[in-house]
């Protein structure tokens, strides 16, 4: 996971408070409502960055390689 995929979840997550603060959801439905409206935020910053660069901002890595040198790696 990249910084760029952090930030988009960080969007996405903000996003959803956000909403749900505005909107007070009170049943499950309404609060899934919520979640895929805060989570299509983020989606759509993602396609248009993704349009803007030609390319995917999406990568394999995960969390907990963010910030490992390639030899911190070679070393396990």
């Amino acid at each position: 996971m990249t910084n760029l995929e952090l930030v988009l979840n960080m969007l996405a997550e903000t996003s959803t408070t956000e909403l749900s603060k505005k909107q007070k959801p009170k049943t499950l439905l309404e609060n899934k409502k919520v979640a895929k409206k805060g989570g299509s935020v983020a989606g759509s910053a993602r396609k248009d960055l993704e349009k803007k660069l030609g390319e995917s901002v999406i990568s394999p890595l995960n969390a907990k390689e963010l910030g490992k040198r390639e030899d911190d790696k070679l070393e396990k």
